[in-house]
């Protein structure tokens, strides 16, 4: 695969078949597909089947003339709101065959199609969305601070401390034996490197303008909340 700055590159790769952009493309949006199947059908038969319609979902992304070729960059919401139509269609086509065999198997499983439960899976997905963007971000910070030395390493394990473990800022000051003046003041720092991390991410994700990129990032940290 080669060199790239934003998903539409990979998207674009994956579609004529890069072997390695494909593999790039599933692993970043498995957990994605995984957890909007497994809220859709929680209650359904189909949930036993869920391995196999992650599959479909990318077997209908890359075949030819599938998905990936008919992408459009411009459509409002960029590629995760394209790629959740993706989902909800092949869900909703494994939902079909299920109903053709249902003369075959007994009616365990009901599929709720009102507004109110699309709306419930569509920020299902767009929490998952937010959370894989998230940790992809953690991951870039951590990269950069490798590069950084230890006082940039030392700010990421501030983080993890501060939001993983939950500790607050006066804990993790007696901790490090460190005046908690200055851990907030590192502590701020730390966010900023974050967000920055973040920024570079989202990026990726949903190029355009920086009001754009702006935009996204507030959108992302909603869906969280």
């Amino acid at each position: 695969m080669s060199g790239h700055t934003t998903c539409w590159t990979v998207i674009h790769e994956a579609a004529g078949g890069d072997a390695a952009a494909r593999q790039v493309f599933a692993i970043r949006y498995e957990r994605v597909v995984r957890a909007y199947l497994l809220a859709r059908w929680r209650s359904s038969p189909l949930v036993h089947e869920t391995d196999d319609v992650i599959q479909e979902v990318f077997v209908e992304t890359f075949r030819d003339g599938g998905a990936l070729s008919r992408v459009d960059p411009s459509r409002p919401g960029g590629f995760r709101a394209f790629f959740y139509g993706v989902v909800r269609n092949v869900a909703k086509r494994a939902e079909s065959r299920h109903g053709r065999r249902r003369d075959r198997q007994p009616a365990t499983g009901f599929f709720d199609e009102s507004p109110q439960a699309e709306q419930r899976l569509s920020k299902i997905f767009d929490r998952e969305w937010a959370t894989a963007v998230m940790r992809e971000a953690a991951s870039r910070q951590r990269a950069h601070a490798e590069t950084q030395g230890p006082d940039a390493q030392r700010r990421v394990e501030l983080l993890r401390l501060r939001f993983y473990e939950g500790r607050p800022i006066r804990e993790i000051a007696r901790l490090w034996e460190t005046d908690p003046t200055e851990l907030h003041r590192e502590y701020a720092r730390a966010r900023k490197e974050f967000r920055s991390a973040l920024v570079e991410v989202v990026a990726f994700h949903h190029p355009g303008s920086a009001d754009a990129i702006e935009r996204e990032c507030t959108q992302l940290l909603e869906a969280l909340t």
